[in-house]
C-alpha cells in the first residue's frame, strides 16, 4: 500500500505574469492565476484526492492558491500550517527586476548561473533594504541568522528539509492525508530530495503553475512513481514554458 503526497505550485502572480524575479516579495494572482488554482481544485475533487492537513509557505500567492483548491474540494475548514521554510527562494537583490533586463545588463551565462546553479547564490540585500525580510514582521519572530539575504537552491533544500523530517514525514507515518502549496524553488528542493537528483541535474527541473504532482510513497516514504493529474502534455507544455524563461524566481 502507497502514501499519496501532493504538491501544487501556486497559480501564476502578477510577476510571473511580467516575468520578474519574485523570491519573498509577497505578489498576488493574476486571474490567471486564480483559474489555475481553482482547476488544481477540481482536478483533485474529480481524481477523488481528499485531504487532512494542508501547509503552505507565508506568501499569499501560496495561501490564496490553497484557499481556492480548498474552496473547490469542499474543504475550507481544514488545518492549515504556514511556514516560512516553504517559502520561494530568496532572490537577493534580483528581487523585483525584469529577467530580460537583467540578461541584458548581466549576461545570460551570468543570469543563468544565478537562476540555476545549484550552489551559486544571486548578490544580496543590504540589511537596511526595504526588500530585506528583517523589515518584515511576518519574521520578526526568526533568529537573524536563519533570514536569508539572498539563497541559492542548495540553501533552499537545507531549509526545507527540517520541515519535511521534522513536520511532514511524522504526518505522513500517521496516515494523514496531505498537500504543499508551495512555490517553483521549495518544490525543487522537495522533488531532489525524493528522486534524489544529482547537483548538477537539478537545473533541468521545471514546475508548472497550478498543476498538481502527486507521489506515491511506499512504507519507507521512497517514490514508488510521480505524476501530474491532468492532461500530461498539457503539464510537459506548461513546464516548457518556464524553462523558456529567462529566469524562474517566482
Amino acid at each position: 500500500m502507497t502514501t499519496k503526497l501532493v504538491l501544487l505550485r501556486h497559480g501564476e502572480s502578477a510577476w510571473n505574469q511580467e516575468n520578474r524575479f519574485t523570491g519573498w516579495t509577497d505578489i498576488g494572482l493574476t486571474e490567471k492565476g486564480i483559474l489555475e488554482a481553482k482547476r488544481a481544485g477540481t482536478l483533485l475533487s474529480e481524481g477523488g484526492y481528499s485531504f487532512d492537513i494542508v501547509y503552505t509557505s507565508l506568501l499569499k500567492r501560496a495561501i490564496l492558491s490553497a484557499n481556492l483548491v480548498l474552496d473547490e474540494l469542499q474543504l475550507l475548514w481544514l488545518p492549515v500550517q504556514r511556514s516560512w521554510r516553504l517559502n520561494e527562494r530568496q532572490y537577493g537583490a534580483l528581487q523585483g527586476l525584469d529577467k530580460m533586463e537583467t540578461v541584458a545588463r548581466h549576461g545570460k551565462e551570468q543570469v543563468f548561473l544565478w537562476r540555476r546553479s545549484y550552489d551559486v547564490p544571486p548578490p544580496p540585500l543590504a540589511l537596511d533594504d526595504p526588500r530585506h525580510p528583517k523589515q518584515d514582521p511576518r519574521y520578526a519572530r526568526l533568529a537573524p541568522d536563519l533570514i536569508p539575504a539572498t539563497e541559492c537552491l542548495k540553501d533552499v533544500v537545507s531549509r526545507v528539509l527540517p520541515f519535511w523530517y521534522d513536520v511532514i514525514v511524522p504526518e505522513l507515518r500517521d496516515n494523514k492525508r496531505i498537500l504543499v502549496v508551495a512555490h517553483g524553488n521549495s518544490l525543487r528542493a522537495f522533488v531532489k530530495h525524493l528522486d534524489t537528483i544529482p547537483d548538477d541535474e537539478i537545473a533541468e527541473l521545471n514546475i508548472p503553475t497550478g498543476i498538481p504532482l502527486v507521489y506515491e510513497l511506499d512504507s519507507n516514504l521512497r517514490p514508488v512513481t510521480h505524476y501530474y493529474l491532468g492532461d500530461p502534455d498539457e503539464a510537459e507544455k506548461a513546464a516548457a514554458a518556464v524553462a523558456a524563461q529567462a529566469g524562474s524566481g517566482h
